[in-house]
């Protein structure tokens, strides 16, 4: 076979230009020429040809003769902002040392700030023969084909903002509430979004789409990945796409089809003023990464970019180099110990945080990037160099604390600067309400911050993130209406998606007509939200769970670009649901009201004043502290003090932080309990702020009630309680 087209455009000159920075990048060259200087980092390689291609897809090939520290690079004089590009890198072909070297395949360069046009997947993007009879050994076999028709292409950008004109919100950890939302999901059924614009950065970037961010009150969006990604092949063969894109390609490019602008680069400046907007409006923007794999898959995958520039230098392999390390899932892992992965990995952060304003990262299995050569090192070479990075160390670090591979489940265990999702929290949360806890130990600690995990090396209870549901998983309304998965429309003959979703369907599957179980429903969401939101950390709430959202038992919907994701927007007009969004927005202004439920301290559980007050008491339902028999014992309900008068710290002014007193009574049982208020020196009266067994909650207390009354808790409820002057 042949190695491709031959090009059919006059090549233009390559002048030497520089090995640094990385990547295209557009600038004026010697004698005030503008060019761009293109650079690429491909240690093994044989050599290195730069393609160029016009408006109709003809191709010009430069050979990069400049080579520096492993670097190929060249400036071309005349080549604008617009112009689309790719590599091809000729080298051995061993693939059983691990050197998949393939000229005929055109790759994405690791460094191309916007990318245009689709990935789809025919047998010509495969490096090997993928259809070789022999399949054991079909990976071995070098496929000759050109694939430069079949792939998208690199996008030359100019970047010139300096972003003079934005401010970033700057929330400080403990007062964070964050959100976590699909573009495309969020924005692509909102009727007052034009619908040009709807499902891109561009409807995101809407005021309507804003002034329900605002309404609700939270502090940050974590958006699901943005950066360019690919669809899986076997996605792709039933008719079905990659939704929420953790299959990256391109980590600093944002993801083509988000945007409404075009994809020549247009897709940079419309990220960038969603990101100024959502600041304007005192929002920070998190980035949910994908930095552990790509979508090049093991060695059966496609040569789409890394596995062609340099295999072994950018894929952990095993002894057997054929095979790829997979502590992902997902068939590769990036060999992160390489300096030049780390870099990759580093410039692209600070690319994000400088030039494209965003204000933090949540890492996909960030346990992956935080293994040496084998095991998870917590003084990994990673984990180091964020930790000293003058740009990285002062944006809101986010680790998903596991992977998939030996030794990865490491939650409470990432150092000082990062926060984690705390699923100990999600399941502790999900088991109470459900009556699956044994006692309330566990609800004690996760109530309180999870001082068993974080209380260690100067952590803070905001190195915990509080969710109860997250894009993987039920939602919040499914999680109260299903038993068990429905995951059928995947494809995958519901085998998909885990098993363990400590739900309860409230006594029937699914949707019902009959109102008791719908009110229960709604109840227990009013529950969940409820302590999500007054429990000590930063909480995350999923977009749409605050309007009783339903992915119709999916639990896994991680392919489902359609109504199943999409939120639905008519929900707000249903007063059931309006009512849940309403006292979730009262919740969250609560905890902004309100210091003593967001405190950047734990508990120490100790008098500090002559009267014998706490700043951290529980209580049973006779109103008394509760015993260490009492932790043990089966129990559905627990009374937590929240003193206002002993909180650590003091405000800008050095003065101290003083607030209200609560106690937040939470009970699971499927009776009424009666709860007996405790007296001096916890209050002498009490008023109640938060009652879930109702729909609508009253603005102010009507009435308050006195210490060593016996108030009576409707069944799984929660109060939470005011200390009345």
């Amino acid at each position: 076979m042949s190695g491709g087209r031959r090009p059919t455009l006059p090549a233009p000159q390559v002048w030497p230009g520089t090995p640094t920075p990385l990547g295209a990048r557009f600038r004026v060259g010697p004698d005030g020429v503008a060019g761009t200087n293109f650079a690429l980092w491909a240690a093994g390689a044989e050599a290195v040809q730069l393609c160029l291609f016009d408006e109709r897809g003809r191709e010009t090939r430069l050979r990069l003769s400049e080579l520096t520290h492993e670097i190929w690079h060249g400036f071309v004089p005349g080549v604008m902002p617009g112009q689309r590009y790719g590599y091809r890198v000729d080298g051995r072909w061993d693939p059983w040392i691990g050197a998949r070297w393939n000229p005929a395949k055109l790759l994405l360069d690791p460094y191309a700030r916007a990318v245009d046009g689709e990935f789809s997947l025919p047998p010509e993007v495969y490096g090997h023969v993928r259809d070789w009879p022999e399949q054991q050994v079909a990976d071995t076999v070098r496929d000759d084909r050109d694939s430069a028709p079949f792939v998208p292409k690199g996008v030359v950008v100019d970047d010139d903002d300096d972003w003079e004109d934005d401010r970033r919100p700057k929330t400080p950890w403990a007062d964070s509430v964050i959100y976590e939302l699909h573009v495309r999901g969020f924005t692509k059924l909102h009727p007052g979004i034009p619908e040009e614009l709807r499902g891109t950065y561009a409807g995101l970037a809407h005021p309507a789409a804003i002034e329900h961010l605002v309404n609700l009150g939270v502090t940050a969006v974590e958006l699901l990945p943005v950066h360019q990604f690919a669809h899986e092949d076997h996605l792709l063969r039933r008719g079905l796409k990659n939704y929420w894109g953790y299959n990256s390609i391109g980590y600093f490019a944002p993801h083509a089809a988000y945007a409404a602008s075009g994809t020549t680069g247009q897709q940079v400046g419309e990220f960038k003023r969603m990101v100024r907007a959502l600041h304007a409006a005192g929002i920070e923007v998190i980035l949910d990464v994908v930095y552990n794999h790509t979508a090049e898959a093991g060695e059966l995958g496609p040569a789409l970019s890394l596995k062609g520039i340099d295999n072994r230098g950018y894929y952990r392999l095993q002894d057997d180099a054929r095979r790829y390390a997979d502590y992902t899932g997902c068939g590769n892992t990036l060999h992160v110990v390489q300096p030049q992965v780390l870099r990759l990995i580093t410039d692209s952060l600070r690319y994000w945080v400088t030039e494209m304003g965003v204000d933090g990262f949540r890492f996909d299995l960030a346990a992956a990037l935080a293994r040496s050569m084998h095991d998870v090192d917590m003084l990994s070479p990673f984990l180091a160099v964020i930790a000293q990075d003058p740009v990285l160390r002062r944006v809101k670090l986010i680790a998903e604390p596991w992977d998939v591979g030996s030794g990865g489940y490491q939650v409470g265990a990432f150092p000082p600067l990062w926060t984690e999702w705390n699923d100990r929290y999600r399941d502790a949360i999900r088991d109470f309400w459900r009556g699956a806890l044994p006692d309330v130990r566990d609800l004690g600690y996760r109530l309180s911050g999870s001082s068993d995990l974080y209380a260690w090396g100067g952590r803070r209870p905001y190195a915990s993130v509080n969710f109860i549901t997250a894009h993987d998983g039920f939602t919040l309304r499914d999680l109260v209406s299903y038993q068990g998965k429905h995951n059928e429309a995947n494809g995958e003959n519901n085998r998909d998606g885990t098993h363990d979703n400590r739900s309860w369907n409230c006594g029937a599957e699914g949707e019902t007509d009959q109102e008791e179980i719908r009110s229960l429903r709604r109840r227990q969401l009013r529950n969940l939200l409820t302590t999500l939101l007054l429990s000590t950390g930063v909480p995350m709430l999923v977009a749409g769970d605050e309007l009783g959202r339903t992915q119709r038992g999916n639990n896994n919907a991680y392919c489902q670009d359609n109504e199943i994701s999409w939120l639905d927007w008519g929900l707000l007009e249903d007063p059931n649901w309006r009512a849940l969004f309403d006292l979730t927005s009262r919740l969250i202004a609560l905890r902004h009201e309100h210091p003593v439920l967001r405190r950047r301290a734990f508990f120490s559980g100790r008098a500090h004043s002559a009267d014998g007050l706490r700043d951290l008491a529980w209580f049973t339902p006779r109103g008394t502290e509760m015993t260490e028999g009492d932790w043990y014992a089966p129990a559905a309900t627990l009374g937590m003090y929240l003193s206002g008068r002993d909180i650590p710290g003091r405000d800008d002014r050095a003065a101290p932080i003083l607030d209200d007193s609560f106690l937040a009574v939470v009970h699971a049982g499927d009776r009424p309990v009666s709860f007996v208020l405790p007296g001096p020196p916890w209050a002498e009266r009490y008023e109640v702020v938060v009652d879930t067994s109702q729909e609508e909650q009253r603005e102010t207390p009507d009435v308050s009630h006195p210490a060593g009354a016996a108030l009576t808790v409707p069944a799984r409820s929660v109060l939470l309680l005011r200390v009345a002057s």
